[in-house]
């Protein structure tokens, strides 16, 4: 109903900026960055990233409606560096962090599935295996194959 078409999330139109710098006149070195499209999961990283920086004094996001597509980033620095290229290195910083996650997660997948671990023995296509125990207590006493049969680890 009052909900906005999905594709408007993340979509960003002609004409539309994705990042609005503001300066702030009543605080020394601060900066109200809005970030359009975009929601907690970027602002709490962004935000994260530059509380470790030790330039940055202060560092704090809000989304103002959840129905508007956009989160306030505020900034404050200690004078060395500006908010907005404070901003940027912070960026870059994330992405460097975020990329090598992703390898580490790759490398580590790939050593499961080598290994002949229970992610490669699901992904060679056979029924939920019985060595596989994802509560980690053993084969169960339910007595039979699959989840109906098995004991839950909420059973007493």
């Amino acid at each position: 109903m009052n909900a906005p078409n999905r594709y408007e999330l993340y979509v960003i139109e002609e004409g539309e900026t994705p990042v609005e710098v503001i300066e702030d006149t009543k605080i020394p070195n601060a900066a109200t960055i809005k970030i359009l499209k975009q929601d907690h999961t970027l602002g709490n990283m962004l935000r994260a990233q530059l509380l470790t920086m030790p330039q940055v004094l202060f560092a704090g996001y809000k989304v103002p409606h959840p129905l508007h597509p956009y989160f306030i980033l505020k900034i404050q620095t200690d004078g060395t560096i500006t908010p907005d290229l404070v901003l940027s290195e912070a960026c870059n910083q994330l992405i460097g962090t975020l990329s090598t996650l992703e390898s580490k997660f790759k490398r580590e997948f790939s050593f499961k599935e080598a290994d002949g671990g229970p992610g490669a023995a699901s992904a060679a296509g056979g029924a939920f295996a019985t060595s596989d125990d994802p509560y980690g207590t053993g084969a169960g006493t339910g007595g039979g194959a699959g989840w109906g049969n098995r004991d839950d680890y909420l059973d007493f």
